[in-house]
């Protein structure tokens, strides 16, 4: 159960600080939003890893524990209950974020509301304008692809980074919002955008499906390059 509580506790802080981010930042519509918010996503997987990263591995998304069943480093039943704890950690992370904007100031939860693209009051996913589903589908699947490679890479017991690979993979996660945030805000981490779209409703609701499938394919896209070029086995 510790493993399962400390996915919890790494998935609210990544939502927490990550979402938390766009949220007071009043969106991603500049340069500097836009590198904010990755670095803040970023740096939560380094904190994490370090935090609780010997306890459960940190995987605190959906998408890499599905990598890491596919590449058999996790069990069925741990990876079910990893997953339903990641999503549980989101929906608190997501619960705090919508608390603060509603209990600060009514005016200011609908400034941030409209503050600009992805302004939302929990930082939930949905397609930037002028971008198609089927587009909005295709990066969440080419962004988690690299992000999960990276992630099955760098934790591999032989050819991996060993005490730096929280680092490493926070890191890529930061390079993959910096590139995806203008297409989707970028999830890569289904619990990351389950959680928020409930609270926010509307649109992001209608789009939620392409934040699933798409982190999902990409990760079973990455186990199989993992098995390819490094032969996947891992621990």
């Amino acid at each position: 159960m510790k493993k399962y509580l400390a996915e919890m506790v790494g998935t609210m802080v990544l939502v927490l600080m990550g979402c938390g981010s766009a949220v007071f930042n009043f969106g991603c519509g500049t340069t500097a939003q836009v590198l904010t918010v990755a670095m803040a996503f970023g740096l939560s997987v380094v904190a994490m890893a370090y935090a609780i990263g010997g306890i459960s591995g940190c995987h605190i998304n959906p998408a890499i524990t599905l990598g890491m069943l596919l590449s058999k480093r996790i069990g069925g039943r741990d990876a079910a209950m990893y997953m339903l704890f990641q999503v549980i950690g989101a929906f608190i992370g997501s619960a705090l974020i919508y608390a603060i904007v509603t209990g600060i100031d009514a005016g200011f939860a609908s400034y941030i509301a409209q503050g600009g693209a992805f302004a939302t009051t929990t930082g939930a996913n949905a397609c930037q304008p002028g971008v198609s589903l089927g587009a909005g589908l295709v990066a969440e699947i080419v962004f988690t692809c690299v992000f999960v490679l990276v992630a099955l890479g760098a934790t591999d017991s032989r050819r991996g980074a060993g005490n730096l690979a929280g680092l490493a993979i926070g890191l890529s996660l930061v390079l993959v919002h910096i590139v995806c945030i203008p297409i989707t805000g970028t999830s890569v981490n289904p619990a990351r955008s389950i959680a928020p779209a409930v609270f926010a409703g509307g649109e992001t609701q209608s789009q939620l499906w392409i934040f699933i499938v798409g982190p999902f394919v990409g990760a079973a896209l990455a186990a199989g390059i993992w098995r390819a070029i490094g032969n996947g086995d891992g621990d």
